[in-house]
């Protein structure tokens, strides 16, 4: 059995074949089915017993590959080196051991090149395989002492930024490994590459602030560097040792060498580091809270480079200490960031909390709400309303954001190139190349915006190459990229990215400002009610010949509306009755209602008719109170004689309930009050003694989804037969009313109930 591989591509990974550039982002580089020929593998059954193994064990071991298959590792290698690789199998993975492997008992006269000699032996598992890498010692006497490690974290503390302390780690790996060129590359969150630090060889070009485009390290190969934190190649020109069998025979399927040492790598990243020069090849990944970070890329120029194990133990360790060293620098600086931005919040919380304070205007007209998560532009929409500051896009895109961006539960959600949401979008990249939003309903949210940030990129090499293949022919083979020059590309689209602590803040101005609005509301709504109970009290005046009785109920404990009633003793010996709802909620609804209330019973105590006074009631709204209506219905009764005179301006109807039936007073009709149209008629009629007349808002019969006629006549019904006779039994019977009506008020509702008792 031949100890190498067949010559070509498909050698370096005889368990999958050949790939391409088609391929290569779906490539198994994990089974391989074949190792790097500088060291020997052994794969071992629970029994110790050798499954697979390289083929190369002829050349390394002096036992041919057949033979050592089956063969009791101790056999093999010796009963205390077996007995040490057993130890190792069942613990954590750790250091190789570095032990001197005896001659063969199987070949007495060790004619393996690893007999007799020290050799590095890193175990590790594979499933249920114990799998044993053998190299030779390297002979190097310039291996990091204990002392030189110690060193090396005490430079590497000093560096006060994650940029110092990238460019001291890689002159420190480079000291302990000795490569030409040491790189530290970070990658960016769409797995593109740059290089933030280098230490090389004088002779050699720098790469320093160079990218690489996210197809040069495919997603398959940054998963093994996560789990697998160090790579050697330590020949770009090896020839590939085979596994046998290729098969394990336990699972039938390609032993995983993902924390092998000595795995094949890649044709492609062969033929790739072949290309810009490289003879040898190490990387340390770099992994901060279990994210790969970035790397730690050495090359080499100047022929094989094979590191000893101490070298590259002291590597990886160096480089552990030195991703917790970046994280903490990182969460440090973002630490700083957040504090400095919770305390510019607090002053702006402050300040909004000042009595009198506009909050909703504050939001978009203070510039230190943008500046609090460095935007330029701000918009907040507040019940359907947009308002905006600083530099924004038209409002229809400013409401399509939003659409896109906001999610269900209301909390800061953010993109930095709104383009991929709506290609339409990157027209306005100029102001909004990215955003933030927050919000608590549809119709209630803040968005954040930021222009798009232009970036001039050095590529090492033209990005768009791996995707050259597109416009190639079936036949044409696709190779990694071989020019590697600098390409300059500027970025435009993109703003700069949103942080973590930036969501933070973005959801405690949403917490803030709502714990401020209700807070307000609050104050708004004791207020309001203070007023509304003083002029819609419960308590209705006596009057001889009739039993009146009133009764208010708010929506909710915070949201008051504009429903009111009234009465009013006349000069002649009548009695005005009036309600009325004006539209909206809040102190504003309230104000508006009384001054309503107070205009009508000033017109009707200056002797005006009932018609007359709605009309001029109307023509006030209109002039005097912008954009605000209400219905309102006024009943003349002469309690003597039950006439009445009845005015309706596009208010529900009353209700008569006479002889136990009950029957809508459907007369003439003007439009609502506010609108400068239209003129008042009246309908006329008699109540007779013991009949019951109802007045009421709309809040007591309308509900959501439900057809207004039907909720009238279902109203209507359940008042029959009308007031029991005795003391306050009008006022039972309208409490009564109020609870009879199924389903959840969205309205304050107001009742007026007038029966005639002589």
């Amino acid at each position: 059995m031949t100890d190498t591989a067949p010559s070509g591509p498909a050698g370096h990974t005889p368990a999958y074949g050949s790939v391409d550039l088609t391929t290569c982002d779906r490539e198994p580089i994990h089974i391989p089915g074949a190792i790097q020929p500088h060291g020997v593998l052994l794969a071992m059954d629970e029994g110790g017993r050798v499954v697979v193994a390289s083929t190369n064990c002829a050349r390394l071991l002096g036992v041919a590959c057949d033979a050592a298959i089956g063969l009791p590792v101790e056999d093999l290698l010796g009963p205390d080196v077996a007995a040490r690789i057993g130890e190792r199998a069942h613990g954590e993975r750790g250091e190789p051991l570095s032990i001197r492997l005896p001659a063969s008992t199987a070949d007495p006269r060790g004619t393996g090149t690893l007999r007799g000699r020290h050799v590095d032996i890193a175990v590790h598992r594979s499933g249920d395989r114990v799998v044993a890498e053998l190299e030779e010692l390297v002979d190097d006497r310039a291996a990091p002492s204990f002392q030189g490690v110690r060193g090396t974290m005490a430079r590497l503390v000093g560096a006060g930024t994650v940029a110092a302390l990238a460019d001291r780690l890689a002159g420190e790996i480079r000291e302990v490994t000795g490569f030409d060129r040491v790189m530290v590359y970070r990658f960016d969150p769409d797995w593109n590459g740059e290089v933030v630090a280098e230490a090389r060889r004088e002779d050699l070009n720098p790469f320093l602030g160079l990218h690489y485009p996210a197809s040069d390290i495919p997603a398959q190969a940054r998963r093994l560097y996560t789990v697998n934190w160090i790579r050697l190649i330590a020949d770009i020109a090896y020839e590939p040792v085979p596994l046998a069998p290729l098969l394990d025979p336990g699972t039938d399927a390609p032993l995983d060498l993902s924390f092998s040492t000595l795995r094949s790598v890649s044709p492609i990243h062969v033929e790739y580091l072949s290309n810009m020069g490289v003879t040898a090849s190490m990387s340390i990944s770099l992994v901060i809270d279990g994210r790969l970070w970035g790397l730690v890329a050495c090359h080499h120029y100047s022929g094989p480079h094979r590191p000893s194990h101490d070298a590259r133990a002291a590597a990886e360790f160096i480089g552990q200490t030195a991703s917790q060293m970046m994280a903490e620098r990182e969460r440090s600086d973002l630490r700083e960031e957040a504090l400095r931005a919770q305390a510019e919040l607090a002053d702006i919380a402050a300040a909004m909390a000042r009595p009198g304070a506009d909050i909703l205007a504050a939001l978009v007209d203070e510039p230190a709400v943008r500046h609090l998560l460095s935007a330029t532009g701000i918009a907040r929409c507040y019940d359907d309303v947009v308002a905006t500051g600083g530099a924004v896009p038209p409002e229809p895109v400013i409401r399509r954001i939003a659409a896109l961006l906001r999610g269900g539960d209301g909390e800061a959600r953010a993109s930095t190139h709104l383009a991929d949401l709506d290609p339409e979008l990157a027209a306005y990249a100029d102001v909004a190349a990215g955003a933030m939003i927050v919000g608590t309903a549809a119709d209630r949210w803040v968005i954040w915006f930021r222009p798009q940030l232009e970036r001039v990129i050095d590529w090492g090499g033209d990005p768009s190459n791996a995707k050259l293949y597109e416009g190639e022919g079936p036949d044409v083979r696709l190779s990694p990229r071989k020019s590697f020059d600098k390409w300059r590309e500027v970025v435009r689209g993109r703003c700069r990215p949103w942080t973590e602590w930036q969501h933070e803040i973005a959801n405690s101005v949403r917490t803030h400002v709502a714990g401020l609005m209700l807070h307000r509301a609050r104050e708004q709504v004791a207020v309001a009610e203070s007023l509304q109970r003083s002029v819609v009290a419960d308590m209705a005046r006596t009057v001889e010949g009739l039993e009146v009785a009133a009764t208010y109920l708010p929506a909710t404990e915070f949201q008051l509306g504009g429903d009111w009633w009234d009465s009013l003793a006349l000069a002649d010996g009548r009695v005005a009755f009036a309600i009325g709802d004006l539209a909206g909620h809040g102190v504003t609804a309230v104000a508006g209602m009384t001054q309503v209330r107070t205009a009508l019973r000033a017109l009707l105590f200056a002797g005006h008719r009932a018609t007359e006074s709605l009309d001029l009631l109307d023509l006030m709204m209109d002039e005097l109170m912008d954009d605000q209506v209400a219905s309102a219905a006024v009943l003349v009764l002469d309690p003597r004689t039950g006439d009445f005179e009845l005015v309706n301006a596009g208010h529900p109807p009353p209700i008569v309930y006479e002889d136990g039936r009950g029957r809508l007073l459907q007369g003439a009709h003007r439009p609502l009050l506010g609108i400068g149209l239209g003129a008042a008629r009246s309908a006329t009629g008699t109540l007779a003694p013991g009949a019951t007349l109802l007045l009421f808002t709309d809040g007591l019969f309308e509900r959501r989804g439900r057809d207004l006629l039907v909720s009238l006549e279902q109203l209507r019904e359940a008042g029959e037969p009308g007031p029991a006779e005795g003391r306050d039994a009008a006022a039972r019977w309208a409490a009564e009313l109020i609870e009879s009506v199924p389903g959840t008020r969205d309205d304050d509702t107001t009742v007026l109930v007038i029966r005639r008792t002589g």
